[in-house]
């Protein structure tokens, strides 16, 4: 089991740049494949980025393709996403979710993730 927690969520202008953290709890973090999605008022949750096992692997919404980076350091127990060159668009709620019994090819499902963080807001002004 792994419990995790957001951080790094604020305000930027159009342009700006921030980095998201998502800290898990758990000996076993190097297991779960994690992927963010993100919200926005009145919009369904959708898939954002994903990074495999070991991190060798990556996925990314077309939407934030080139934008955002997704990383993580397993000995830390953290997964990082980098997001450059803001949009307002970006304004939402960003969540990190993990889980180890799925398969990678269901990385973009909602329901392909067993845990989830509380989120973090993320507003991106024009």
């Amino acid at each position: 089991q792994v419990q995790l927690v957001e951080s790094g969520g604020g305000l930027v202008q159009t342009g700006g740049s921030l980095r998201l953290s998502c800290a898990a709890s758990g000996r076993t973090f190097s297991n779960y494949f994690i992927g963010w999605f993100r919200q926005a008022p009145g919009k369904e949750r959708e898939f954002v980025a994903a990074i495999s096992w070991g991190g060798g692997t990556t996925d990314y919404a077309d939407s934030v393709q080139g934008r955002f980076t997704i990383s993580r350091e397993n000995a830390q127990n953290m997964v990082y996403l980098q997001m450059n060159s803001l949009k307002p668009e970006d304004t939402a709620a960003y969540y990190c979710a993990g889980d180890h019994h799925t398969t990678w090819g269901r990385r973009r499902l909602e329901n392909a993730y067993d845990y989830w963080g509380q989120g973090t807001q993320v507003t991106v002004s024009s």
